[in-house]
């Protein structure tokens, strides 16, 4: 086996578990696009924008749990690496107490400086004041749910049953769809009674992961709890860096969102969140590969195989911004022709967001990898600082050049430049944390991307500028360009010995079908 080869073991268990979330992304996708579309279509378009300014404000606050979940999973991987379970028990126990605390601080900060915001900030028509201020509320009790949730999904992951996650997301998913259905049936305000709905989703969700995670895994007994101070130095010490990082990335995001309510109308925000949904599901694909590399990563890191953890950096970006390419470039091409068979009257700046949100996720996805390989040693400080100042240039340039009279779309441009910074930054910080190597990652990465991006673009838009503008057109450009990304994701991106791995377990799986079959 080469220097660079993963381990076969490694190799299985990836490939498994992306298979599974891969399924699982698959029907998330299908049932979230539809959703969407009913939902516009039951809420409107002001309604539909109102909901996701209110849902913003509270995702602003969700910086809390998404830190935690960051903390727990390293925490949790580095222990399991160790094969130090006792210390896995402590880790768990002294989680949980700070989630609750977390619960309480959210709680708290949401029903007062939130609730302000939304009664004496927040553009909202007079007529549907009173149920914003509804739906804020059920937004709360949801993202409670969710801080809740997240040290079972933790250890879930840590423990690689990505199975388990998979299949309790599918039966969440079924249940958001049952939402909508719902929805045309039931009387009452559309808006309130979908953010009622939604919650009582979030609430049965995260019982089923406390229930199995109490039941399958020693650590997540309540039977007795376990504290440590040094333990609880050493995760808020993480966490607070962390910390700071997922408040500039909310940032980011979701104050964008909320400035564009405040210079422009509800119809633009209703775009900006099109956009979004769509960049965030098939963004979910990569992210979903990067969850099954996250405690393989981190565990060699605790075993102190760095060789294994560079290769999986290496490999792992590559291939993370490929599961996002094969998506992202049929939709980019023909954006215009799917917005309208999706939504029928989409709004009027939705396929240019989209494109451009598209392309800030794919620079975001080749840096997954890295990003998990920064919170290996545990050192977050130059991290999150360096990282989380040029998120806050993106709130402050956007700001500046709206302010300026710059259209909506400029958001989307601030952010992609300031992504391919933080790309280059990123690399530079793990080469300082790990002493990862620059050179073979420009060669294995960044030179077979760059000409998977030409090999496969460049074809797709010619075809697609040549084609008639036509629905079975649009559908036959996209397949097109899907061949055309797999053929040079093929020959292009993969190296020599992984084609021939590729092969060998496209072989192996094709004769094991055919003996079961005879």
């Amino acid at each position: 086996m080469g220097e660079d080869s993963l381990p076969q073991s490694n190799n299985k268990r990836i490939a498994k578990n992306t298979l599974m979330l891969y399924i699982r992304q698959l029907l998330t996708l299908v049932v979230s696009l539809y959703t969407v579309r009913v939902i516009l279509n039951v809420l409107g378009v002001e309604d539909y924008g109102i909901y996701n300014v209110i849902g913003g404000i509270v995702s602003f606050f969700a910086f809390l749990s998404s830190t935690m979940a960051s903390a727990t999973q390293r925490f949790f991987s580095f222990a399991i690496g160790q094969k130090d379970f006792d210390k896995l028990k402590r880790i768990f126990s002294v989680n949980w107490i700070i989630y609750g605390l977390i619960a309480a601080i959210s709680l708290i900060l949401l029903e007062t400086a939130g609730l302000w915001f939304v009664n004496e900030r927040l553009e909202v028509p007079l007529e549907r004041f009173e149920s914003a201020r509804q739906i804020f509320h059920y937004s709360v009790l949801t993202f409670i749910s969710t801080i809740l949730t997240t040290p079972f999904m933790a250890i879930i992951v840590a423990h690689e049953d990505m199975h388990i996650y998979a299949y309790v997301s599918i039966v969440e998913t079924i249940l958001k769809l049952t939402v909508v259905f719902l929805l045309d049936f039931l009387p009452g305000d559309k808006l309130e009674l979908y953010g009622i709905l939604v919650f009582a989703v979030s609430a049965l969700n995260a019982g089923m992961y406390i229930l199995i995670c109490t039941r399958k895994y020693n650590e997540c007994q309540f039977r007795q709890f376990y504290w440590d101070n040094n333990l609880f130095k050493e995760i808020i010490g993480f966490t607070g860096w962390t910390l700071f990082g997922q408040l500039t990335t909310v940032g980011r995001n979701q104050a964008v969102t909320i400035l564009l309510n405040q210079l422009f109308n509800p119809v633009v925000v209703a775009a900006r969140a099109i956009a979004i949904n769509i960049t965030s599901q098939i963004n979910l694909f990569s992210n979903n590969f990067n969850m099954g590399l996250y405690p393989p990563i981190i565990k060699s890191y605790a075993a102190d195989d760095k060789g294994e953890m560079f290769s999986l950096i290496s490999r792992g970006s590559k291939i993370t911004f490929s599961l996002m390419w094969i998506f992202a470039l049929p939709l980019f091409i023909e954006m215009n022709a799917i917005l309208n068979l999706w939504l029928k009257n989409p709004p009027l700046e939705a396929a240019l967001f989209t494109r451009l949100a598209l392309v800030d996720v794919l620079i975001s996805s080749i840096s997954l990898p890295l990003a998990t390989a920064a919170r290996a040693p545990g050192k977050m400080k130059n991290y999150e600082l360096i990282l989380g100042s040029i998120q806050i240039g993106i709130f402050v340039a956007s700001w500046l050049v709206l302010k300026a009279g710059a259209t909506a779309y400029s958001v989307f441009l601030v952010a992609i430049i300031a992504n391919l910074v933080m790309f280059v930054v990123r690399l530079f910080i793990v080469k300082s944390l790990l002493g990862f190597p620059l050179r073979p990652f420009y060669h294995k990465v960044v030179i077979p991307v760059s000409l998977v991006i030409l090999s496969s673009g460049v074809p797709s838009f010619i075809i697609s500028f040549a084609l008639p503008k036509h629905i079975i057109y649009s559908f036959l450009s996209m397949l097109l360009s899907v061949l055309f990304s797999i053929v040079s994701m093929y020959y292009i991106g993969l190296e020599k010995d992984e084609r021939e791995r590729i092969k060998s377990l496209i072989i192996s799986r094709t004769q094991k079908y055919l003996n079961i079959g005879i």
